[in-house]
């Protein structure tokens, strides 16, 4: 279970990896400096999963891309586990006891598992619908806790195993991080060969499936999707699908993919609504964004991030820093919109392509090299505080916020009717009444009676020193 501690001087260093629960004996070590930078993007990160999932529904153009594409919701997975690679690298650049720190890792992944399966396996139906519990044939088997539980346990051994040179100071050489950390890049290499491989080289046969969903019209009628072929990367014939129908079984994985938003099912796109009377069988179809095959790419975004903190580890000056997180950032970016708009590797997030990876990282790059030039460097860090106290509480906020535990407890208290409940007269009547506009007003609500709220929440109990960590 996660621990809730009251303890000034210990903060979490990642979403869900705190820095100095990593390290051993870290009493006989001198505290390194916090990097402010790394907490506002942490912060900035569980409150786009937060934004894009309360106000998606209203606003598709920052929700979930249905197919091909990205949009900002796209952006928050890779920001996390970019993130986390960045906090492995700090918490695990100076190791006394590596197998005590292996058996850590090791335990913080089976916590990490053991809340994704709690949170996203289908036991909690909050905040609308105030049920609890989960069919053993239907729980869903993997989700977001999960797939950064599989790329930090990956990269953190790998941290800790392959890492011979402790030098502090390297020779100004571009590439004389890239040698030292060469077996990082190695593994990432071999990452990638094995997606690159399953993705382009599976067959992938015809499928069937039945409509397990008891508001459609077809609940309970099989379906037939016709495949036969390997090498695509379409919805029903990806061999991230297939690998995931075979391992997982159709009734663990998720029930309301993003395609559904797609023009190929309906006429609503790119909001959700029904179905078209000609949409192809495979819109009824489930499909797991956080899959097996993905997750194994999902690990290339955790490197880049070790990378990126190895920078912060072994380069002194700000400018050394930039220039190379700006340069490495920019030339994924352009890759992977290169590789995008040739035709070569389109983005997808539900494949999680190699462009895709290259786009997000590079953004995110881009993205914590901006807070560290107005925090680390301006002192501009007062403008971010709500962040900054978010990102050292995340776990706190992603369990209570993005994941809609407290708004499910606040709505388990209503008046004659289930609906009638505080979040829905706060809705109606100081946000989407005040605007007369139900986008508005959503958004509105989100960003000040969440976000904001949280952001408050968070810095009450960091001045109490209560800190939620795994």
């Amino acid at each position: 279970m996660a621990e809730i501690k009251a303890d000034a001087t210990q903060h979490q260093q990642s979403l869900l990896i705190p820095e100095d629960e990593v390290s051993v004996n870290v009493q006989k070590l001198p505290k390194p400096k916090r990097v402010a930078s790394l907490d506002i993007f942490r912060g900035l990160t569980v409150a786009l999963m937060i934004l894009v999932d309360d106000a998606g529904g209203e606003w598709p153009v920052i929700g979930h891309a249905p197919w091909n594409g990205c949009n900002l919701a796209d952006f928050v997975m890779p920001f996390f586990l970019f993130i986390v690679g960045m906090a492995i690298a700090l918490a695990l650049k100076r190791i006394p006891d590596r197998f005590d720190a292996i058996r850590k890792v090791i335990l913080r992944t089976l916590k990490l598992l053991f809340w994704g399966l709690l949170l996203q396996g289908g036991f909690s139906h909050a905040p609308d619908e105030l049920t609890y519990g989960v069919d053993m044939k239907l729980i869903r088997w993997c989700g977001i806790l999960q797939r950064i539980a599989l790329a930090y346990l990956v990269v953190a051994l790998v941290e800790i195993l392959l890492r011979d040179s402790q030098a502090e100071d390297l020779s100004p050489r571009w590439f004389s991080i890239f040698k030292l950390y060469a077996w990082h890049w190695i593994v990432g290499a071999g990452v990638l060969v094995v997606y690159l491989a399953a993705l382009y080289g599976t067959y992938v046969p015809d499928w069937q499936f039945t409509v397990h969903n008891k508001d459609s019209i077809y609940y309970g009628k099989s379906f037939t999707v016709a495949c036969g072929e390997r090498g695509k990367l379409n919805p029903p014939c990806n061999a991230v699908g297939y690998i995931d129908r075979k391992v997982l079984g159709l009734s663990h994985m998720y029930h309301r993919p993003a395609w559904r938003r797609s023009e190929a099912c309906t006429g609503n796109s790119p909001y959700e609504g029904p179905f078209r009377k000609d949409a192809p069988s495979w819109c009824y179809a489930p499909f797991e964004p956080e899959g097996i095959l993905s997750s194994i790419s999902a690990i290339l975004s955790t490197i880049i991030g070790v990378h990126f903190g190895h920078v912060l580890i072994h380069l002194k000056g700000h400018q050394e820093r930039l220039k190379h997180w700006l340069i490495m950032g920019s030339s994924l970016l352009i890759l992977g919109i290169i590789l995008h708009f040739t035709h070569a590797i389109p983005l997808n997030k539900q494949l999680y392509t190699l462009s895709y990876v290259c786009v997000t990282s590079g953004a995110a790059a881009l993205v914590f090299s901006s807070f560290y030039i107005l925090v680390d460097i301006l002192n501009f860090r007062y403008l971010f505080l709500p962040l900054e106290w978010i990102g050292m509480n995340a776990m706190l906020v992603y369990v209570m916020a993005a994941e809609g535990i407290f708004a499910g407890f606040i709505n388990g208290w209503y008046y004659d009717a289930p609906h009638n409940t505080l979040i829905y007269w706060i809705k109606k009547h100081v946000f989407i009444g005040v605007w007369n506009s139900r986008r508005v007003g959503i958004l509105l609500y989100v960003i000040f009676a969440e976000i904001l709220f949280w952001g408050i929440v968070s810095g009450i109990l960091h001045r109490l020193g209560i800190y939620w960590k795994l």
